[in-house]
């Protein structure tokens, strides 16, 4: 069959009685859960097909026992390289609605006589036009929100916020306590002060829709962190089920293989050499940027700090310039003290004896893999959902705070001793553990996210 790459060996037909499509969103921090999730599904004995598009392609060498199809997105080169998440989200699923590509790829996949008959598909909520086509073809389709259930509840909630003059959000307004979403105010919501806020709306609402539409929901948290936002998403949307059955990561048995970058792992023997509990892990994700004043800033907040730090520093992390330069006398100031990198095996890293702390963008990723290894937080939220996880992290769970305002070297410098030596990072590092100790609940047998992928398995053995 054109363009699937068979990645297993024998009879997949014989081994598997039944087999599931996912396809993710081609940005990192939906790619990782979505591959988690298929871990678990290829677990508990069902054949998986990743569907994915050639912008940010994937390797299939790296996921042996999958099969993987490449689908036609349309996206224009000069977009893509712009790496602009919701013109780039636009783009594909018009491109993908133009054109009969995905549904000609799908009907292919569910011909094949080579595989196990496919039972259903897990999409990206973000991939209406995937969901559309599968509809045309009977196939059902079920959404994994990558996200947090308090965003997903947010998404619900946009013309409601519209309606009672939240948005598009006001300047003199960004502190206004948003009295329905409790405790977020104006400043957390989904946009930025750059957003295109029409853009936003329309992106949202069509992820929506997919959900609405769906034949159920599984959402990447577990029922003791977000247990009244679950409760919401349940009351507002008529699905099957809505399982919160994460954290995805703890659930899967393999911990590489999706990363788009390279990981650097020069730094665990780094990690090995350090005390406990001494160092402070610094990465802003695999999507944020900054100027060269701003990293110029963080580097001699770091420096001037005198903690031990692994710093996650991107080679496009400064848009524009060859690699993002460090300032003149950075390496002399921490040698021996701390360790730069272009991308690190995060959950390795957390998990790491020597890790006490975690400075982060607030990807719902990120900050989902710092709880449930016990870690607070400082967060410096950048777009999309970070400030929402931010405003959680620091005023629901008590599990970090927010470094607000722009990169200055002396306010990072009490920031960071905070956390790590002060009383404030103390009580949120108690916070945390207490708050891994329900990840480990929730994963035991009998615990409520293995008890939500029980049902995800039940029900897909019934269609």
């Amino acid at each position: 069959m054109a363009g699937v790459q068979e990645a297993s060996h024998g009879d997949v037909r014989r081994q598997h009685a039944r087999r599931v499509l996912v396809f993710p969103l081609p940005f990192q921090g939906h790619i990782n859960p979505m591959l988690q999730l298929a871990d678990v599904l290829h677990g508990r004995g069902l054949a998986v097909t990743v569907l994915h598009t050639q912008f940010n392609a994937l390797d299939p060498a790296l996921h042996p026992e999958f099969t993987f199809v490449a689908v036609p997105d349309g996206v224009p080169a000069d977009l893509a390289a712009s790496g602009s998440i919701i013109p780039i989200i636009l783009a594909m699923n018009a491109a993908m609605e133009a054109s009969a590509a995905v549904h000609d790829v799908l009907a292919s996949v569910l011909a094949d006589d080579g595989q196990p008959p496919a039972a259903c598909l897990f999409i990206d909520a973000n991939l209406l036009a995937v969901h559309k086509a599968a509809s045309a073809l009977g196939l059902p389709t079920m959404v994994l929100r990558t996200g947090s259930a308090a965003c997903f509840s947010c998404f619900l909630a946009y013309p409601m916020l519209h309606h009672n003059g939240y948005l598009p959000p006001k300047e003199s307004q960004l502190y206004t306590p948003v009295k329905e979403l409790p405790p977020l105010r104006v400043r957390d919501l989904f946009v930025t002060s750059s957003s295109d806020h029409e853009m936003v709306r329309k992106v949202l609402a069509r992820a929506s829709e997919t959900v609405r539409n769906s034949s159920g929901l599984v959402v990447n948290t577990f029922d003791a962190l977000e247990t009244a936002e679950l409760d919401r998403i349940r009351r507002q949307v008529d699905v099957a089920f809505v399982l919160a059955a994460g954290p995805l990561h703890k659930l899967s048995p393999r911990s590489t293989g999706s990363s788009l970058l390279r990981e650097d792992r020069s730094c665990m023997e780094w990690l090995d050499k350090q005390a406990a509990g001494s160092v402070l892990y610094v990465s802003f994700g695999s999507l944020a940027s900054m100027d060269g004043g701003e990293l110029s800033e963080i580097a001699w907040g770091l420096a001037n700090s005198g903690q031990p730090f692994l710093w996650v520093v991107r080679r496009d992390l400064v848009p524009g310039s060859d690699g993002p330069g460090l300032p003149e006398g950075f390496d002399r100031a921490v040698e021996g003290r701390g360790k730069v990198i272009p991308w690190a095996p995060q959950q390795e890293v957390l998990a790491h004896f020597a890790v006490a702390g975690f400075w982060t963008h607030n990807g719902w990723n990120s900050t989902l893999e710092s709880i449930s290894e016990g870690l607070p937080m400082i967060c410096m939220p950048h777009f999309a959902d970070q400030m929402m996880n931010t405003r959680y992290v620091e005023a629901v769970w008590g599990v970090g705070f927010e470094l607000e305002g722009k990169p200055e070297r002396n306010k990072i410098a009490k920031a960071i001793q905070k956390l790590m030596n002060e009383r404030e990072g103390e009580v949120a590092r108690g916070k945390a553990r207490e708050l891994k100790k329900k990840v480990g609940s929730s994963l035991e047998n009998g615990g409520s996210s293995l008890l939500a992928i029980d049902k995800l398995i039940e029900h897909i053995s019934s269609l």
